[in-house]
């Protein structure tokens, strides 16, 4: 049966590109440092105690330490440059961590007294622990390819000799899919090595110049990446955003297409709704013409003034307004007239219109509106 495409979705993230190196190549030295010590002052008495040990200068060969933030003991390990090849170092450009095996499994945490031996084609490496996190002592028994299980049982009791118990793991520490980036996981048997991700800097064996340019080039490398993906992000947002737009445009298009539909249906119902409150006002109200020109005439808002304004012909347009064509021979009073309607208290708008002066006399439209209420039908 063919694996589905996304399986690898279910499946989770693939582990690190570790290098696990062979043991046999390595030398070790655990020695005491004190606790509070920094990571400086630790890397520069892991530098003493390699070139105490070994016969190459520093320079000449690939190292690294194991030391948990807050221990008294610090683990060193080196080996001899010249003992890889360019085809062995190929991978190490590629690697996210490169580490002797024995060195991916000191994550684990046994109790004190405790010899792990871990199995290899070639060899047997034994690891002692003490007290607290980092091993006493990391020994190394080469056996030749071709080593019988009768070969490989004694030098498996050498190296366990005087141990207060013996943990034996046969197969080689693997990387696993770690939980975060802050960690690296590696699992032998039924063990699993964590190791914190500024631990296991330390660990990596590789030219300490070649490692600040390769986590220079991984930091860009992320760097690029993330803003890849907030541009892919981007512009998926913007796309759906546009897809958005074009179907609200389709939606708003069909809206529009219905009221425009309905439009002559809702323009029928409210001119009938006019007409009926129209009839409306002419069976329930009364159209008082004489009271209106009542309010508005000059002796009554002007009484003392006795304005020469005289009314030509009066028409209505509403149930509330007049419209009223006069005539005056003294065009001064025509603004003092329209300023005593305003005041009136049944006005509420005057206007003065088609104002035209011949032979002296003044004629002119006066549009009053009254209020809502204020006109009464006279007692008979």
């Amino acid at each position: 049966m063919c694996a589905s495409p996304f399986s690898f979705l279910s499946g989770g993230p693939p582990p690190p590109r570790v290098v696990v190196l062979p043991d046999a190549v390595f030398f070790s030295r655990s020695f005491e440092v004190p606790a509070d010590a920094s990571r400086a002052e630790v890397v520069s008495q892991v530098g003493l105690a390699l070139e105490a040990l070994s016969p190459f200068p520093l320079a000449q060969l690939y190292h690294g330490f194991y030391r948990p933030a807050g221990a008294g003991r610090a683990l060193a390990f080196a080996s001899y440059r010249r003992r890889f090849t360019t085809d062995q170092m190929e991978p190490w450009a590629s690697a996210e961590l490169v580490l002797p095996a024995f060195a991916a499994m000191l994550g684990c945490t046994f109790p004190a007294g405790v010899t792990v031996i871990l199995s290899a084609p070639e060899g047997l490496t034994a690891v002692r622990w003490g007290e607290g996190p980092v091993p006493l002592q990391v020994l190394h028994q080469p056996l030749a390819p071709d080593a019988d299980d009768a070969a490989r049982a004694k030098a498996r009791d050498a190296l366990g000799a005087g141990a207060g118990s013996v943990v034996e793991i046969a197969s080689a520490p693997a990387a696993q899919p770690r939980r975060s980036d802050s960690e690296f996981a590696f699992r032998a048997g039924e063990h699993v090595s964590r190791i914190p991700a500024e631990v296991a800097a330390d660990l990596d064996v590789r030219d300490k110049v070649d490692l600040l340019a390769l986590g220079r080039a991984r930091r860009r490398d992320l760097l690029l990446w993330r803003l890849t993906v907030g541009a892919a992000a981007a512009c998926l947002l913007f796309a759906l955003g546009e897809l958005a737009l074009l179907g609200g445009g389709f939606w708003q298009a069909a809206r529009k297409a219905k009221v425009a539909a309905q439009s002559p249906t809702v323009t029928h119902i409210m001119a009938e709704k006019d007409l009926a409150e129209r009839i409306n006002d002419l069976s329930t109200k009364r159209l008082l013409p004489l009271e209106m020109i009542s309010l508005v005439s000059p002796g009554a808002a002007m009484p003392k003034a006795a304005p020469a304004i005289q009314f030509l012909r009066a028409t209505t347009s509403a149930l509330n307004t007049i419209q009223i064509e006069a005539q005056t021979n003294n065009a001064g009073e025509i603004a003092g007239y329209k300023s005593a309607l305003e005041q009136a208290p049944a006005c509420e708008r005057v206007e003065i219109r088609d104002q035209r002066t011949h032979d002296n006399l003044v004629t002119f439209t006066l549009v009053v509106t009254f209020r809502a209420g204020a006109l009464a039908p006279a007692s008979s």
